[in-house]
């Protein structure tokens, strides 16, 4: 079978590779979850800081704020260096007093 074509196993198609094997699992981030995980995380993540700050005003403060509870890092580096996106969150909160029904 060539790259990308369906095996014909009954009840279960799925793409295989020229070997015939199923396609690899997901890749990994840094702390085992799979990217899409992370993805969803993130995605979360910055809706809350757009909720938090307005549009404009997020992206500023995560690159512009130096938290302590993020070992002196900006959001931005915290996540680039592969913190959790919860554990970034709740740095945020900390810091800025989010209101709890924004946590």
């Amino acid at each position: 079978m060539e790259t990308g074509t369906l095996s014909t196993a009954p009840g279960r198609p799925e793409l295989i590779d020229s070997a015939g094997w199923p396609p690899p699992t997901p890749p990994l981030c840094q702390h085992g979850a799979p990217f899409t995980l992370a993805r969803v995380r993130l995605t979360e993540f910055w809706d809350r800081m757009r909720a938090q700050f307005g549009e404009g005003y997020a992206e500023s403060v995560a690159k512009d704020y130096v938290l302590s509870a993020l070992g002196s890092r900006t959001v931005n580096q915290a996540l680039a260096d592969g913190e959790d996106a919860k554990a970034v969150w709740r740095a945020v909160c900390e810091a800025f007093r989010v209101p709890e029904r924004l946590r």
